[in-house]
């Protein structure tokens, strides 16, 4: 019985990301044509789909100017401020966050000595050091951010000598997934689908 009891939990973590993405999508979109229904007197197959995608660039555009984004900081606040509620957003900001900043944050995987020199953890190379930086070392430096594990938005910058890093040659993805899972899922090759 232990094979059904596995086959089950893989069936689940198929199902489960699917059915929550599939649910959100449709009742976005549900919401979205109930509105266009009450206050658009034109309808067609489609609409929601652009409404929706025009909504997101107009806030996207609009959270670029310092007084949304004090507003959108004070109503973060407020959700700060109720226990159940702040855990829901947060944790869905955080893998929003990580998901559609990986590319530009996080692109490199790298294996780093830390918390020691026998340990090796799993972290992202970020910019290069400033002068300031770079100038109080005789080689070469690199910032190293690495995460904690089921939490992106917290961890640890560390600067270390270019020689000791390991360079992953994973996606993004995978390297985010193995942090977010707490190594439940292992890195995946860019070259493959192993």
């Amino acid at each position: 019985m232990k094979w059904v009891y596995k086959y089950f939990i893989n069936g689940l973590i198929i199902i489960v990301p699917i059915a929550i993405t599939a649910f959100v999508i449709k009742n976005i979109f549900s919401f979205t044509e109930y509105l266009l229904g009450q206050f658009l007197p034109v309808y067609f197959p489609g609409l929601a789909l652009v409404i929706v995608l025009m909504f997101i660039v107009i806030f996207g555009w609009l959270s670029s100017h310092w007084l949304l984004r004090r507003v959108i900081g004070y109503g973060e606040r407020l959700v700060g401020t109720i226990p159940v509620v702040k855990f829901i957003y947060n944790s869905v900001k955080q893998l929003s966050t990580a998901v559609f900043e990986s590319q530009k944050l996080l692109k490199n995987a790298v294996l780093v000595p830390y918390p020691h020199t026998g340990a090796k953890s799993l972290g992202f190379v970020m910019s290069e050091l400033s002068a300031p930086l770079a100038s109080k070392f005789s080689e070469e430096h690199v910032c190293v951010f690495v995460p904690m594990s089921l939490n992106l938005t917290a961890g640890f910058n560390i600067i270390i000598p270019r020689r000791d890093i390991i360079h992953l040659d994973v996606t993004s993805e995978s390297a985010l997934q193995y942090v977010i899972t707490a190594g439940a899922v292992m890195p995946r090759g860019n070259d493959s689908n192993n």
